[in-house]
């Protein structure tokens, strides 16, 4: 299961959230069938079957499989940050900065005329709005949005349940400017990427205070700004429809409705088969992949990846794991290789292991700086034996203690299932036993992850385009809020370098401080990365301008059938 991204509310997966100039939408086969991996495949395109707006047939619903609807429709709460649910919000919500298929950041034109540097030092940034954005109750988006967010999001009050704080603490003050639709933001440090800002921005209303921040939109969005309104949110059903909104100022979507539908990740290939769904993600599975080759009227798109799978390590007090030693010596005990070509190996020729917490690999600041976790038994089983964990029998104990290790899965996943097997496997070759804890999806990161209920757990960090910024959250280790720390790992120095990497404008040492920061990440045992998720997709053959989108943010007025 995938959890969203690096954002200011970092990356969750796939959740801490990168792409193939093939727009024609075929196979992208290389000789012998299967996908292209990150050595092959161009960053900065995608696959989506490219048409002109105006040659897209207007009308059609879109059938949009998720693997469970969101647990607080506000992005910015704890609970919020699903891929998912970013999938849905995308069409809905202001986002005021998106990505090209290159991965540059622009400026939104439905939110903003422009967003400027207006002053290096201190730093300002002038928004312009597009004066004819305004939220579905009718109220125009001004610089009282952007002061609620700003103050919700800054961490100055406990009481607001928030995924990240990142940027927004940085900031001293948001104000109105010489016009009504301006928005002037000084900071009293630096943030590089602050075109990470306010994306998505949500109404004053939902910022106003912690219970309606953090309970307000549990059950549904209570104001949109974007393309598509809601139609339906079906608990029951497990699906969200959603259809153009009339007082949409921009350009008229070509769909009359997306339908967002949970289905279990096994049901997949079934579904679309069956016509139930218009795509999926073939991400690292196999079967679904031979499954979409074999189907008439579908296709295999395919970008690079920008998410990849991992498991995370849990360093609270009342965790197994608590002690850095142990868990470096159970980390050297899980070869990150056997993962990659466990899983992807049938697909993906030469798939290799991810050495890097913040860049991805075909991108330019990815470096290997995995080595203090290097895969080895043998170290793994002395490290143990160092630390009192003695054989006895099949597994270790200490003091009488077992070495159990908990790892949660998601249930009905076949990816989750198998990781964990590999994991179990892996681990029990030195003495460990690893115990699986399956859990439905629904409950999976509300009741578990978030929570900090689990010893070891496996799901997906998806990248955004503010890879640093964006992961600040996951990595940075606050006594006074989790961020999306779930293993509560973490150190001074690391933070030190964190806030220097965030606050520093030259990109090139922005980057070396960030790696300085891998370093030290790989060092605590924070958590493991395995692989990197191929960023194929089995698509509808007669879906244009949908696909592989690779690092861009898709346009949801322009997605549609061929006509």
């Amino acid at each position: 299961m995938n959890r969203r991204k690096w954002t200011g509310v970092a990356a969750s997966v796939t959740a801490a959230a990168l792409v193939l100039t093939a727009c024609g939408g075929g196979d992208n086969d290389q000789a012998g069938g299967g996908l292209q991996g990150t050595d092959q495949a161009a960053q900065g395109s995608w696959a989506i079957n490219e048409q002109p707006y105006d040659q897209v047939k207007q009308g059609g619903e879109l059938k949009w499989p998720l693997d469970a609807l969101p647990d607080n429709w506000n992005y910015n709460q704890l609970n919020g940050p699903l891929v998912d649910h970013d999938y849905i919000l995308s069409a809905l919500i202001p986002k005021l900065h998106v990505a090209d298929k290159a991965g540059k950041i622009v400026v939104n034109p439905d939110y903003l005329e422009s967003a400027t540097l207006t002053s290096p030092d201190p730093q300002v940034i002038t928004y312009k709005l597009n004066p004819n954005a305004k939220w579905s109750d009718g109220t125009p988006i001004g610089w009282e949005d952007f002061d609620a967010q700003f103050k919700a999001l800054n961490g100055t009050n406990e009481e607001f349940s928030v995924a990240g704080t990142t940027g927004y603490e940085d900031i001293e003050k948001v104000e109105k400017g010489a016009a009504d639709n301006e928005v002037v933001v000084t900071f009293k440090k630096k943030f590089a990427e602050w075109t990470s800002l306010f994306s998505p921005l949500y109404p004053k209303s939902l910022n106003a205070d912690p219970k309606t921040f953090n309970e307000g939109w549990i059950d549904g969005p209570k104001a949109t700004a974007g393309p598509f309104k809601i139609e339906t949110i079906d608990q029951t059903a497990k699906l969200v429809s959603v259809v153009p909104d009339p007082n949409w100022w921009g350009r008229k979507p070509k769909l009359d409705k997306i339908t967002f539908r949970v289905v279990e990740r096994a049901a997949l290939a079934d579904s679309l088969a069956s016509d139930a769904i218009d795509w999926y993600k073939i991400g690292s599975s196999v079967d679904n992949f031979q499954r979409a080759k074999a189907m008439q009227g579908v296709e295999v798109r395919e970008a690079p990846g920008k998410s990849y799978n991992h498991i995370t390590f849990n360093g609270a007090e009342t965790s197994i794991l608590a002690d850095q030693k142990l868990r470096v010596a159970v980390m050297k005990a899980m070869d990150p290789n056997v993962y990659a070509k466990g899983i992807l190996g049938p697909i993906v020729a030469d798939p290799k292991a991810l050495g890097n917490h913040f860049f991805l690999q075909g991108t330019a600041n990815y470096v290997d700086n995995s080595a203090p976790i290097k895969a080895d038994k043998e170290a793994a089983k002395a490290d143990l034996e160092a630390l009192g964990w003695k054989m006895d029998g099949e597994f270790r104990k200490k003091d009488g203690k077992q070495l159990d290790i908990r790892i949660v899965s998601t249930a009905g996943n076949p990816i989750s299932e198998q990781i964990s097997k590999l994991t179990q496997a892996q681990l029990k070759e030195v003495g460990v036993n690893v115990i699986i804890d399956a859990q439905p999806s629904a409950t999976f990161f509300s009741d578990f992850v978030n929570t900090g209920n689990f010893d070891m757990v496996g799901f997906g960090w998806s990248q955004t385009p503010w890879p640093i910024s964006s992961s600040k959250g996951i990595y940075y280790l606050d006594p006074n809020s989790v961020n999306q720390n779930f293993g509560r790992i973490g150190s001074e120095e690391i933070n030190k370098l964190l806030d220097q990497a965030n606050a520093e404008l030259d990109d090139a040492k922005r980057v070396e401080l960030t790696n300085q920061a891998d370093k030290l990440i790989w060092e605590a045992g924070h958590h493991l990365p395995l692989y990197q998720v191929p960023g194929a997709v089995a698509v509808d053959a007669k879906l244009v301008n949908f696909g592989a989108f690779g690092v861009a943010d898709p346009d949801y007025t322009a997605m549609g059938f061929a006509a």
